[in-house]
């Protein structure tokens, strides 16, 4: 089979229905839509919660908890990607980025304590969190916090 040769089945292709061409059609003067009402209306679509000016439920449903928009997460990376560098090794934001375990260093790194650590290692972070510190001294590294 060739490219040329590839076509839609059998009655999957069909020509629109051309509404308003005259009464003998059986879909012209009001075109299918009936008499007047918003639906009968051009630019009429449904939109998705929208209830017919009744207060959708998302509006009437009590709102809890709060999120920040304007958060800036810092990257994350867990200590099983840091097996990769060699013992006594300095990680920085820069190193994480040159390697690719990292997307952008713009909100700085944070380091998670994710698997284990069996190197000595110096990483510099914008943060670590309470289980990869220890684990980072515990194998005998240090973990410096820099600004992001």
């Amino acid at each position: 089979m060739e490219l040329h040769e590839l076509a839609p089945a059998q009655g999957a292709k069909r020509e629109a229905f051309r509404v308003g061409r005259g009464m003998g059609s059986g879909n012209g003067k009001t075109c299918g839509k009936g008499h007047k009402g918003q639906k009968a209306r051009s630019g009429y679509s449904r939109k998705p919660g929208f209830e017919g000016g009744q207060l959708p439920l998302k509006m009437r449903i009590p709102k809890r908890g709060f999120t920040n928009i304007f958060a800036k997460p810092p990257a994350t990376v867990n200590l099983v990607l840091l097996e990769q560098f060699d013992n006594g090794a300095v990680i920085d934001a820069a190193l994480l980025l040159e390697r690719g375990l990292i997307p952008n260093a713009k909100n700085g790194v944070k380091v998670l304590g994710v698997g284990d650590l069996t190197k000595s290692l110096t990483i510099r972070a914008a943060a670590f969190s309470a289980g990869a510190r220890e684990k980072i001294e515990a194998a005998g590294g240090k973990a410096e916090v820099t600004k992001p």
